[in-house]
């Protein structure tokens, strides 16, 4: 998972070389014109990371399932889907939809340019550029993009843990169930308890409670290398793995390794009817969404699973089978 995607690596569609910066803000431009791709990215490269695509369909296409870039410069008038088009598609799509988008165009009209606010652009250049403005409303709204960000991944994260929470759980939860929708992909979740972890305060204490809440959620985190999936604590000493385009044999597979991991850790735990240290139970469900289903399907079904678990002795991960009626693989 750590490759960089093909067309991130790309100075304009058809092909540069690799860009030597990850680290670099990225500028996706949009824009049928050849000529326009290449002055734009000769006047952005020395800054930032810099990727195009000479049609919205394409753009759309590659947003769809690529790492999101920091910035869009978007060229109004094209062929197929024009630029309005385009920005009203990236501004329902709750993955893109906070990506700032620059309209770039030849027209300068006061309606034009409502429009394109209306839509849901952050700025408007017109043709011919001029570098220094170009440059400078790139950085600012990158800028201003990155403050965001930042608020965003605080938000989102745990403030005992440090991976991501029950409100950012729910977000992830629903727009890759949409996504698995769309594509007919497996779609699996891991709902999991630390076992016994009422009688571990009460034991060791809520301050050593807490130690152990996060040693166990960094364990389930590095338990799952691959950068599409999610980790979060699901409230109190209960956490979640959410695994997108996985079937229920690799959610089993992972579930295996956060129970080992975790196992691992051998953190005393005096009081556990299921061994000497810290365990986990975890519950395994896994379905392809379809319009009959709710996401919350999928957590009703792991959370049965979670106490089958925990009735066959907890220190274990379990299933309830297929479940041919809602598409389970």
């Amino acid at each position: 998972m750590g490759s960089c995607p093909s067309w991130a690596c790309k100075g304009r569609e058809g092909g540069r070389g690799v860009e030597q910066n990850e680290n670099r803000p990225k500028v996706f431009i949009i824009d049928d014109e050849t000529v326009s791709i290449d002055v734009l990215s000769g006047l952005l490269r020395p800054l930032y990371r810099v990727v195009s695509a000479k049609s919205g369909e394409n753009a759309l296409a590659r947003l769809d399932t690529q790492a999101p870039p920091d910035l869009i410069l978007l060229d109004v008038v094209m062929p197929g889907l024009n630029g309005y088009q385009v920005c009203e598609q990236l501004k329902k799509n709750p993955r893109t939809r906070d990506i700032p988008v620059i309209f770039i165009t030849s027209s300068n009209s006061e309606e034009d340019e409502t429009r394109g606010f209306e839509v849901g652009a952050v700025d408007y250049i017109t043709k011919p550029y001029r570098p220094g403005i170009v440059l400078a409303r790139v950085k600012t709204h990158i800028e201003l993009k990155r403050r965001g960000d930042l608020l965003e991944r605080l938000a989102v994260l745990d403030g005992l843990t440090s991976i991501p929470n029950r409100r950012r759980f729910d977000q992830f939860l629903e727009y890759e169930w949409s996504r698995s929708q769309r594509h007919a992909h497996p779609f699996s979740l891991l709902l999991m308890d630390i076992d016994y972890f009422k009688m571990y305060n009460d034991l060791y204490g809520h301050a050593q409670g807490d130690a152990c809440l996060r040693r166990v959620a960094e364990a389930i985190a590095l338990s799952m290398p691959r950068a599409m999936d999610l980790a979060a604590r699901y409230g109190g000493e209960e956490f979640a793995c959410v695994l997108p385009e996985t079937h229920e044999n690799g959610a089993q597979a992972v579930a295996q390794r956060i129970l080992g991991s975790v196992r691992a850790l051998k953190i005393p735990h005096a009081h556990s009817k299921a061994g000497a240290y810290v365990t986990l139970s975890i519950g395994v469900a896994c379905m392809i969404p379809n319009p009959e289903k709710q996401p919350l399907d999928l957590i009703t079904r792991a959370d049965q699973a979670l106490y089958k678990a925990k009735r066959g002795g907890r220190d274990q991960m379990s299933t309830l089978g297929r479940f041919p009626e809602s598409g389970e693989t």
